[in-house]
């Protein structure tokens, strides 16, 4: 099974999306990106209203392998090109929910005070679950 699945996944990442359109593998990767914008209802289409700038979206396509350099998957993010805004204009403000390393730090010194066990993990589309 691991080598059947193998084989259906490349080790060239794309540099546009025309490039990743010649590839079933990376067009199934789009495709699930879109999937996940959907299933968490973080993606409409919208008219676009008149004298309003555009925000831009490019495709990133990175080859996910394991610590043999196999093949697991490959991964499309879709982007916004958001440097292209303008403050004041475009936007008034903007923020990242990101932890500050004061509150990381807080928290591994915690966790070692009491002889707790830190595990590290990953959530998929973790940028889209967050409220605005």
């Amino acid at each position: 099974m691991w080598c059947y699945f193998d084989a259906f996944l490349t080790f060239i990442e794309p540099k546009n999306f025309k490039e990743a359109m010649l590839e079933s593998s990376w067009i199934e990767a789009m495709e699930e990106e879109i999937h996940e914008f959907e299933r968490l209802q973080v993606w409409e289409l919208v008219p676009c209203p008149d004298k309003v700038m555009l925000i831009k979206l490019k495709w990133i396509f990175k080859v996910k392998t394991d610590e043999f350099s196999r093949v697991l998957k490959n991964k499309a993010r879709l982007v916004a090109q958001g440097f292209k805004q303008v403050e004041g204009i475009d936007f008034e403000e903007s923020f990242a929910s990101v932890a500050k390393i004061e509150a990381i730090r807080i928290f591994v010194a915690n966790a070692a005070n009491k002889n707790m066990t830190i595990y590290q993990m990953d959530v998929k589309t973790a940028f889209l679950n967050g409220e605005l």
